[in-house]
């Protein structure tokens, strides 16, 4: 089993997307990216404030002899709209940022090559999303996981 971490707005729905695709075995709501020293165990109040620098975000457990790393990128990509800074949707601030997390040089070589063909067919529009070496992934409280399951996915919108 391998791990990626995305970051692309509401972790509700970015887990909702991840969760259907063939070969990941596991999704984990939570936060990352954020100072660590200063706030160690981000709560979601406390990341809702913007002010921490965490991202709420998804950790992927995926099976790469079913799914490739590329086509989580690819998931990543289509769900979420990279020319928009800090905001995906209706969720304003810093913790709804799009990022894509690496957690070794082949998931960044792959991430930074995704971007470039994005930006390449996004041209002029600037593109937000970044790519960021992974801190340490915080998993949120529970009622966060898996929440559009349980609610129903017409709830919001990826």
């Amino acid at each position: 089993m391998k791990k990626a971490i995305f970051a692309a707005g509401c972790f509700w729905h970015v887990q909702f997307e991840f969760d259907k695709l063939k070969g990941v075995n596991k999704t984990t709501s939570g936060y990352t990216g954020g100072d660590e020293k200063k706030y160690p165990n981000p709560t979601y109040e406390i990341v809702c404030t913007g002010k921490t620098g965490y991202a709420e975000a998804v950790e992927v457990v995926y099976d790469d002899k079913i799914v490739i790393y590329e086509k989580l990128l690819d998931i990543f990509w289509k769900n979420h709209n990279p020319a928009s800074l800090n905001k995906q949707g209706a969720d304003v601030g810093t913790q709804y940022r799009a990022v894509s997390f690496y957690l070794d040089d082949n998931q960044k070589k792959l991430a930074e090559k995704s971007k470039k063909e994005i930006e390449k067919m996004s041209a002029p529009r600037k593109i937000y999303t970044s790519i960021e070496k992974a801190k340490t992934f915080y998993k949120a409280e529970e009622y966060h996981q898996k929440y559009l399951e349980k609610h129903g996915a017409g709830y919001c919108r990826f």
